[in-house]
């Protein structure tokens, strides 16, 4: 209903043959660089404003490029920079161009190493620049490094405090900028260990180099760079000499999976990706661990390596509900359960009346749950045929069966995803009349002034597109009352780990219990909900508290869906609104295994996400209120 800002995308590939090899199985030396177009595009939903790649050749010759790295801006990024990548090989001879050993020593981004990444901003800065993967250069091969990864970090200001009080000079203000450093850093302080330990056996020359290039551990330099690490993150690197990484965040926020066999290793954010592009099976493929690495040595040998001790496990339910792609298998089947788990609740606010009710759902992304609330409403209607066959007694007619079997759960596809809405039209009105035309319904999909009409999405963040256009689209077909059903809870407090969730003030839940509290005359629970929050401002971020739970606490679920509903109808609406949204029980009860809750809770996985919650209810208070 409302496109949520996206993670971003990870991809990677390490060639465990030769080029040859590849050319003579598959016909062409670009099967990594083929699989990398695929891997990207595939997991094209998470990237939106930028994509990058970058390769790395093994084994180049001095005064040779070994490390090349293409960037763009823009939804079709993905081809751009394929298509310059693919441009380098235009002018080849069909000879030049099945040549292995040709395009090894001279063609660019004609390697064995590949990364590749999918931008979309979660911190407003935007450009060429700020596009993965960034690179660190230097003169030492395995100095090199190319960084990119799906993350936020929540404690930028105080790692830039201290990488600074050390001496290091950051080029920008930004988390990624700022990781690069410090793993640059840490992998400077390896290569100069192991190049004293070389000249320390007598080696010179190239045999410094090629025994820095043996020996490097990747363990070590992830191990000092990211200790102080708070956030969500998978962040991936290559280094100049080959060597690969994957790190993911202690707390299991941001996702990974990986899969190897003899020919190639391959890491992604989502797992139905590697599985469709390598055809492969769900169970061949594995999960990153949380605080662990997987490296790949420059001989091409894969290990798995803690890092960061594990803590509270808290992987992000909104990949769940939203972001990763439902192909998964184990994506649909909770996908599906989240709708089965509403049915209760959608029974209630239609008083049962099967009979009179269409459901529907909102392209695209809550198609699986609405599947699955179908699944449950069917079961509960088949109870209900059982009760009235049973209470016919033993010899029912046939006209008696016919009518109680017939029944049927009702469900059309209502509404319409129908033109995209341009964001150069600026002008506010302009774009509130095009927003209202975003969906189109099916007339004729349900009996006007008689049916209730129930229509499901999988989350309600700010309620814009309800306002501007569900509402009042659906109302044109005269429904006797509209729900409008969430496959997640209400979203009550921002992400600060790589989603773009609305700022405080846009939050609709949030919104409608200040309201409440407004109206009820308890502005003292803001008051002292403000109190405490700046109170603890100056604290460190693992003192402080959530208070803005205080907010919603005097109120039930239900009254905020009511005060929402006043908020979001438009005027003139002639059916009665109504919101039903997921119990957060009901989702823990769908996804079992991701307990990262904090959009829903505001039980923050992280100290950091606390201290940002606590500065985001400061600046909102202090705006609005005087106090």
């Amino acid at each position: 209903m409302e496109q949520l800002k996206h993670e971003c995308g990870v991809a990677m590939i390490r060639l465990l043959k030769p080029l040859e090899y590849y050319e003579e199985k598959y016909g062409t030396w670009m099967y990594g660089l083929n699989k990398l177009y695929l891997l990207m595009e595939k997991q094209h939903n998470r990237g939106q404003e930028g994509a990058g790649l970058a390769c790395v050749k093994l084994e180049a010759n001095p005064g040779e490029e070994y490390m090349f790295r293409e960037r763009a801006l823009g939804s079709g990024a993905i081809t751009e920079i394929f298509d310059t990548v693919q441009s380098n090989f235009k002018d080849l001879t069909k000879e030049q161009l099945h040549d292995a050993g040709y395009a090894k020593r001279v063609l660019p981004f004609a390697g064995e190493v590949y990364m590749g990444h999918l931008r979309y901003s979660t911190t407003g800065k935007s450009g060429i620049s700020y596009v993965h993967p960034f690179l660190r250069r230097n003169n030492w091969r395995a100095k090199n490094l190319a960084l990119c990864g799906n993350f936020n970090m929540t404690n930028v200001d105080e790692i830039f405090a201290r990488i600074t009080a050390i001496g290091q000079h950051p080029r920008k203000y930004a988390d990624t900028y700022i990781m690069l450093e410090q793993v640059g850093h840490r992998l400077d302080r390896e290569v100069e260990r192991l190049f004293n330990l070389a000249e320390a056996e007598g080696l010179t020359g190239m045999g410094v180099t090629h025994y820095i290039e043996d020996h490097i551990d990747l363990a070590n330099v992830l191990r000092t760079s990211s200790k102080e690490w708070d956030g969500g993150y998978v962040m991936c690197g290559l280094t100049g000499s080959g060597e690969t990484f994957a790190v993911r965040d202690p707390w299991g926020i941001r996702p990974a999976f990986w899969y190897q066999d003899d020919e190639i290793a391959v890491l992604a954010s989502e797992r139905p990706v590697i599985q469709t592009v390598l055809n492969v099976s769900a169970d061949s493929i594995k999960e990153l661990q949380p605080g662990q690495a997987v490296l790949i040595n420059k001989a091409g040998k894969l290990r798995t390596v803690q890092i960061n001790k594990p803590r509270e496990v808290k992987p992000c339910s909104f990949e769940r509900i939203y972001f990763s792609r439902g192909s998964d298998v184990d994506i649909y089947k909770e996908r599906k359960l989240l709708g089965e788990k509403l049915v209760p609740n959608i029974l209630k606010a239609i008083d049962k009346d099967i009979d009179h009710t269409v459901f529907s759902f909102i392209p695209n992304t809550a198609e699986v749950a609405f599947y699955g609330m179908l699944q449950g409403l069917d079961d509960y209607l088949n109870e209900e045929k059982v009760r009235q066959i049973a209470a016919l007694g033993h010899n029912p007619s046939h006209d008696e069966l016919e009518r109680i079997l017939s029944r049927r759960i009702r469900s059309e596809k209502v509404a319409v995803k129908d033109i995209k809405l341009r964001t150069f039209i600026a002008e506010g009105n302009s774009r509130n009349d095009l927003a209202a035309h975003v969906y189109d319904i099916t007339y004729g999909s349900l009996v006007p002034g008689v049916d209730n009409l129930v229509i499901i999405d999988d989350s309600i963040v700010r309620g814009t597109t309800l306002k501007q256009s569900i509402i009042g689209i659906l109302d044109r077909l005269n429904p006797k009352k509209i729900v409008i059903v969430s496959s997640s809870p209400q979203v009550r407090y921002p992400d600060y780990y790589g989603i773009d969730m609305a700022k405080m003030s846009e939050f609709i839940a949030f919104k409608a219990a200040i309201e409440l509290l407004k109206e009820r005359e308890m502005r003292d629970v803001i008051e002292s909900a403000y109190r405490k929050s700046k109170e603890q401002a100056g604290l460190p971020k693992e003192q402080m508290v959530n208070y803005v739970k205080e907010i919603y606490a005097p109120f039930t679920d239900e009254e905020i869906s009511a005060k929402m509903v006043e908020i979001l109808t438009p005027k003139g609406t002639k059916a009665k609104v109504q919101i039903v949204y997921q119990p957060l029980e009901g989702l823990h009860e769908a996804c079992l295994r991701h307990r990262g809750d904090w959009y829903f809770s505001g039980d923050y996985p992280t100290p950091g996400g606390v201290k940002l919650l606590n500065a985001a209810f400061i600046n909102y208070i202090e705006q609005v209120y005087q106090f």
